[in-house]
């Protein structure tokens, strides 16, 4: 795996893509769609405990969808981004896929789905979508078996937990120094699967896991969990989960004295966890698929955002920008709607320039290169402290 992202290069990406987008405009180029309509639906968490995660994701899509139509839209259809909601549940995960597979047999034109944002849901969905005729990106999902099932129709911005569990762990043996680890993860697909995953890798590099322990979704009080940290003493944490339970667990552990290195995954990458954390936030790492928005947009990319959603871009407002950036550039080189053909084009695309950098594909819809960030919550705010 190459962890060689450099911050310039990617905010050059959003002002190229910004330039190019004027300049098809101004030297009188298409400005307004005239063939119609395609569809691209965002399911995400828009209510509920997740709410802000899924809302920064629709966002971005809103804000590619924009500069697209801007420039003449897709093939001449204007791109029209349509938000689901799936509630953080894979029961209401399914009940979005029959109704995108509602649309598609009465005719909609439905180009794809960007979700699902947790891997729980887009598994779920899965079943549903690999035998309708769209492609499938996911912004956020990162279980590793989701490309291991022979979905033909499934792609993914991010990295996987497989990428994240190695980096993670090399980050707490190598940079911080950790021998004795205790891995806390939450009881869903996600925390489960990374849980297990870490726990191998840093296990391959030498450290002692000492404690592995399971919390509950959205569990906030840890008072029965506390006594069984203290007696393992170890010497870092990590935590796979959410951005509704870290900054708790953050919280409990300072109040009991523990302040040893802190890493928590990328469920946890949201402003969230710095908000309710109860100002015990601060040294808190986390690892990342993407740079913050902070970082690589520029100005004009950000207040280009705020016009469309009204409000600023929060962590994965890159990820969702991405993911229809990649859809709309596998449309292009197929010069063709038709999602087989999307779908080809975007596995043979030799890499797409997104503000997530290069993408490039393997068969089975994985980054061939994939990329952790990690960040360190410095002065109130997430400062990337790796690569």
């Amino acid at each position: 795996m190459k962890n060689r992202p450099t911050i310039l290069p990617l905010a050059s990406c959003l002002l190229g893509l910004a330039c190019c987008l004027f300049l098809l405009t101004a030297c009188g180029g298409p400005t307004e769609p005239t063939r119609g309509e395609v569809i691209v639906y965002v399911a995400a968490p828009l209510s509920g405990f997740q709410a802000n995660g899924g809302q920064t994701v629709l966002g971005g899509a809103r804000l590619a969808a924009e500069q697209i139509n801007r420039a003449g839209g897709l093939l001449g259809y204007k791109v029209t981004v349509i938000g689901l909601d799936d509630e953080s549940d894979s029961e209401a995960a399914v009940q979005v896929a029959e109704e995108i597979k509602a649309a598609v047999e009465q005719g909609q034109k439905v180009l794809g789905v960007i979700g699902h944002y947790n891997s729980g849901q887009t598994l779920a969905a899965m079943e549903i979508y690999k035998d309708l005729p769209l492609v499938v990106i996911t912004p956020t999902s990162s279980e590793v078996s989701l490309t291991q099932k022979g979905y033909h129709n499934f792609f993914r911005v991010n990295a996987n937990d497989e990428a994240q569990a190695r980096v993670d762990a090399g980050f707490l043996v190598n940079k911080l120094g950790a021998r004795r680890v205790a891995v806390i993860h939450n009881d869903d697909p996600y925390g489960q699967g990374l849980g297990r995953l870490i726990t191998a890798e840093l296990q391959a590099l030498g450290a002692e896991v000492v404690l592995t322990l399971q919390v509950a979704v959205e569990q906030s009080n840890f008072a029965q969990e506390l006594p069984q940290i203290v007696a393992a003493n170890p010497d870092a944490i990590f935590y796979a989960g959410y951005e509704v339970e870290a900054p708790y667990l953050r919280l409990a552990l300072v109040e009991a004295g523990i302040t040893v290195p802190f890493l928590a995954s990328d469920g946890a990458f949201l402003a969230t966890t710095i908000d309710e954390a109860g100002g015990a936030a601060e040294g808190i790492y986390v690892s990342a698929f993407a740079p913050s928005p902070k970082a690589v947009a520029d100005e004009a990319w950000i207040r280009a955002y705020q016009a469309v959603e009204y409000r600023n871009p929060d962590t994965y407002s890159i990820n969702g920008y991405s993911a229809l950036a990649v859809l709309a550039e596998g449309v292009k080189k197929a010069s063709s709607l038709d999602a087989a053909q999307v779908i080809q084009a975007i596995r043979s695309l030799p890499g797409i320039e997104t503000p997530m950098g290069k993408l490039s594909y393997t068969t089975t819809g994985d980054l061939k290169e994939q990329t952790i960030y990690i960040f360190q919550v410095q002065g109130g705010d997430w400062v990337q402290v790796y690569p």
